[in-house]
């Protein structure tokens, strides 16, 4: 049976998966190392960190019996598919795949990192479908929130920015409260955990211009509320009710302006479950592939040997 290798090395996760033209698949991946105290990594720190982890992630996957009948290779080349979008994080990856592309004498393929979310997501949540049309999409994670209008391009989509956040991201302002309450990083999960032990329902209501909003207010509120010894427990809660709203009146607005579109979310933050519980009707990839993950490229790689474009 054919397969697909996708490989994806992102600021945070090294991560390798087989995509099998059956559908199925494997992902392996595992967190860069972040010092204590810290909210990330140096670029060249996280280059260093996935040369040597790559090896890993395909140990992994071959004494799963995954690295069988390799018809094509595919990596993340860039952040996003546009001009001048570039992180040196993703050479790793990039460089790798075409050698191994090379020596197995298979097609090397090269996406961006949120195409590959796109995809994982519709197909974790079993809407494969989803990628032959239209569909509003949004990437939340450590470093991007944003709402894409997502068309069909070929094997591939093409992902245009349309709204999300004019300064830091989703992702950075948990990282950052998470780092206020003294939470490892990434503070995604966590901050989700003590959010569960809180009933409050006040949240700070960003403004929209469109389908833009800015959270870099939030941080301030989050900094005097630990000032003020509030529960961690409401901090965290008021933090992702925070996020959710933003999220959902924005997911409104843009419904209103393109009527039908179905709504896929991905990225690390769209794992969180005050968000799931309020985007009701959003398409939303497993929690196992909303972070980041090969699958999505290896998905992609697939379907362009297949489709040939």
């Amino acid at each position: 049976m054919l397969a697909a290798l996708g490989i994806d090395t992102s600021n945070y996760t090294t991560s390798a998966a087989v995509f099998r033209e059956d559908g199925t698949g494997a992902n392996a991946g595992k967190l860069l190392t972040v010092g204590e105290g810290a909210l990330g990594l140096r670029q060249s720190d996280a280059l260093f960190q996935h040369v040597k982890a790559l090896p890993e992630r395909f140990a992994e996957l071959r004494e799963q019996g995954m690295l069988k009948e390799i018809a094509a290779v595919g990596a993340s080349t860039q952040p996003r598919a546009v001009e001048g979008s570039y992180m040196p994080c993703f050479l790793a990856g990039a460089s790798q795949g075409q050698v191994l592309a090379d020596a197995l004498g298979v097609p090397f393929y090269a996406f961006s990192h949120q195409q590959g979310h796109v995809a994982a997501a519709c197909w974790s949540a079993g809407r494969m479908e989803l990628m032959d049309q239209p569909m509003l999409a949004w990437h939340l994670s450590g470093g991007t929130t944003e709402l894409l209008l997502v068309v069909p391009e070929g094997s591939n989509v093409r992902c245009g920015r349309i709204g999300g956040t004019t300064d830091i991201s989703a992702g950075q302002l948990i990282d950052r409260a998470g780092q206020m309450l003294h939470t490892p990083f990434p503070s995604g999960k966590m901050l989700d955990k003590y959010s569960q032990y809180s009933d409050r329902k006040d949240f700070f209501r960003v403004r929209l211009d469109g389908f833009e909003f800015s959270l870099s207010g939030m941080e301030n509120k989050v900094r005097d509320m630990v000032a003020d010894h509030r529960l961690p427990s409401d901090i965290a809660r008021f933090t992702l009710l925070t996020i959710a709203s933003a999220v959902e009146r924005t997911t409104q607005a843009a419904r209103r302006k393109y009527p039908g579109l179905p709504v896929v979310c991905s990225g690390g933050v769209a794992s969180n479950s005050l968000l799931r519980e309020k985007l009701n009707g959003a398409v939303f990839a497993k929690p196992a592939y909303s972070t980041d993950n090969a699958m999505g490229t290896a998905i992609l790689a697939m379907r362009r040997l297949q489709r040939g474009n």
